[in-house]
């Protein structure tokens, strides 16, 4: 196989894996997956807010994934971990599901994502913006932006810096599409600098100079002829 058509494959199968973890875990509060080959086969660690739900009774319910994610999805030898989430208020897959749960529940769109964006920023975060988009008031579809604080769009830190989560809404209109973009606190970014401030040199003491010219110089005086013995 080409390498182009392996990166593709693999994409695409992290993909409907993705897909297929979202749908299943949404009860738990599902916060992302990531993927990572090893000599003993594939680590696929789970991000929830509730871990007991992912493991379920006996490990009943990891047990039914990892069948699944080997047998319907070609991942070989897979081994899930499951992590429980710290802090759900920085996790954007969990934010944009639960402003899709709200959006579902009948909350006003502009409304729901105020909340959810206040929320996120009053955890301490250094921006959040939430794009809603679909049929929100009416026939015509359309997109709302809620924006606040540091956010960075393209380049480098937009990818590894900026936390992105995607949810639907299934509505009687037709389907909302939820994007959320988080930047953590504890988030370095490129363009961040401080000043430090130089240490303030020490003062050397004056030192007085005399000039040899100012000070009063006598000569010697001459001894006598009498004194020396000098005839």
């Amino acid at each position: 196989m080409a390498v182009e058509k392996k990166f593709i494959t693999e994409g695409v199968r992290k993909a409907r894996v993705e897909k297929y973890l979202s749908k299943e875990l949404k009860r738990a509060g599902y916060g992302g997956m990531d993927i990572a080959r090893t000599p003993l086969g594939t680590q696929v660690t789970i991000f929830a807010e509730k871990p007991g739900i992912v493991i379920g009774k006996g490990g009943k319910l990891v047990h039914q994934l990892t069948m699944d994610l080997a047998q319907n999805y070609g991942v070989e030898s897979p081994q899930i971990e499951v992590q429980q989430v710290t802090n759900p208020s920085f996790n954007a897959q969990i934010m944009a599901e639960r402003l899709a749960n709200a959006l579902e529940r009948g909350w006003y769109f502009r409304k729901a994502g105020s909340s959810i964006m206040r929320r996120v920023m009053d955890s301490g975060a250094l921006g959040c913006e939430v794009v809603i988009a679909g049929k929100l008031t009416g026939a015509r579809a359309r997109t709302q932006k809620f924006t606040e604080g540091y956010i960075k769009h393209c380049g480098e830190p937009s990818i590894n810096i900026v936390e992105k989560g995607y949810a639907v809404a299934i509505k009687k209109l037709g389907v909302i599409g939820v994007q959320v973009k988080i930047v953590p606190a504890d988030a370095k970014m490129p363009d961040h600098f401080t000043v430090i401030e130089q240490e303030k040199k020490k003062v050397a003491p004056k030192v007085t100079v005399t000039d040899i010219g100012d000070m009063d110089t006598e000569e010697p005086a001459l001894p006598d002829e009498d004194s020396t013995g000098v005839q």
